[in-house]
């Protein structure tokens, strides 16, 4: 028999709304997993398990028929506010900060019926600094950031749904490295009040979960959108934009091998896949994603950085005091390019519907001190566009390997439907 904490949360809902499970039978086998893997992977950086259970009970005793995410465990990324548990972003300098209220994307999660279990570990302010998460597949391997507790406890079974952010590859990156699904909707999709934001051009709020159709439950229940029912098979196959991006260069092997294969497969089950650039207005966005997310960061750590220096890490710092040197005109340039970028894209893959990209060049790299690099992420997130990876495969270390499927701004729905069809054909 399945245990509970590896239900999808599709399913475990299902189960709960028809009284064939309940919040806290849910929650108490999450809360075992959890003492049985958290010693080593250590994804939390909040948990009371005591808290945890009153929450579930409450959940059971409110009656939950009409919520979407009726009574599932919840993980919460440690830059997004919660009222009943500290938000500490990562940084000793906020150590203990207790909020006064949750931040809107938790309001709304919880108002949809999910349950928070805790705070996950990220890495400082979500930008440089890693916190001590270990991948579940290979604890000597990093299960990426910034969201890494989030990525790493929705594969080891902790909860089945997590909130992540992602400025340059913070959703993806980590949940290809720990072989499940992320989800960055497009910028602005869920509301930031009450997270810590960084970069104001590029931070978006999405989600990590088992399935393509858990992250679009879990939006959809969130923001009132139609995200659809993805496992519902289109009427005809995609037309995919095979593209390896600006940082083709930066693939490993395993990466261009999985590409060819998941576009094989995409070919053989109908789909129609043609080898596709960006024009180098699009390409240029990439260029500059480091100016914008490091000179807006600057901005948004003045109080950080004037008054609690001394407990920012040094690669922290040495970016920071790198940015602040920049002339504002640098950040101008940026966010010009940015703007083109995305007024250019559409025409870039007109004849398509989505496109076919790595999620990461490679395995999760060893070690536990670097997350990744985020290259083949930052040019999607600086266009602000809905992106998906899809679990696709291991590399030659046995560690997982995804491949990413990004649609058009606002076209989120179509998205997660052909991230789900290429899922399938990846799989059979």
């Amino acid at each position: 028999m399945t245990d509970a904490a590896d239900l999808s949360a599709a399913e475990a809902a299902r189960r709960i709304r028809a009284g064939r499970l309940s919040a806290a039978a849910l929650m108490e086998a999450c809360l075992d997993r959890i003492a049985r893997r958290e010693p080593e992977i250590r994804a939390f950086a909040w948990l009371d398990p005591a808290a945890a259970r009153r929450a579930a009970e409450r959940a059971d005793r409110a009656g939950l028929a009409d919520r979407p995410l009726a009574g599932l465990p919840l993980g919460v990324k440690d830059v997004i506010d919660t009222a009943d548990m500290p938000s500490q972003y990562g940084s000793p300098a906020w150590a203990g900060h207790r909020p006064r209220a949750d931040a809107a994307a938790v309001a709304l999660a919880r108002r949809a019926g999910a349950v928070v279990i805790g705070k996950t570990v990220t890495t400082e302010f979500a930008t440089r600094h890693p916190g001590p998460t270990a991948n579940p597949h290979n604890a000597r391997h990093t299960p990426g950031g910034s969201s890494s507790g989030s990525a790493a406890g929705v594969a080891a079974g902790f909860f089945p749904l997590a909130f992540g952010t992602q400025t340059a590859g913070s959703i993806v990156r980590p949940a290809a490295f720990c072989g499940v699904v992320g989800y960055k909707p497009s910028l602005g999709t869920i509301h930031r009040a009450g997270m810590k934001v960084m970069s104001e051009s590029l931070d978006t709020i999405g989600v990590i979960a088992r399935s393509v159709a858990d992250c679009a439950l879990a939006v959809g229940a969130m923001t009132g959108r139609d995200l659809g029912d993805p496992e519902a098979r289109p009427a005809r196959p995609p037309r995919l934009a095979l593209c390896l991006g600006p940082a083709a260069d930066r693939a490993a092997p395993e990466t261009r091998a999985l590409l060819e294969r998941a576009a094989e497969a995409c070919r053989r089950a109908g789909a129609a896949v043609e080898p596709r650039e960006m024009p180098p207005v699009v390409a240029r966005a990439l260029d500059l994603h480091g100016h914008v997310m490091n000179m807006e960061t600057a901005q948004a750590l003045a109080w950080e950085l004037d008054e609690a220096r001394a407990q920012l890490s040094a690669e922290l710092r040495e970016r920071m005091d790198w940015a602040l040197s920049q002339p504002p005109a640098a950040l101008d340039e940026g966010r010009a390019a940015f703007a083109a970028a995305r007024a250019a894209f559409p025409a870039a893959i007109e004849g398509f519907d989505a496109v076919l990209t790595p999620s990461a060049p490679g395995e999760a790299p060893e070690g536990l001190g670097w997350t990744g690099d985020p290259v083949f992420n930052a040019l999607w997130t600086a266009l602000g566009v809905p992106c998906v990876t899809v679990p696709a495969g291991t590399g030659p270390r046995g560690l997982p390997l995804g491949v990413q499927i990004v649609g058009r701004a606002g076209e989120d729905a179509r998205t997660l439907a052909w991230a789900e069809w290429v899922r399938q054909a990846v799989a059979g």
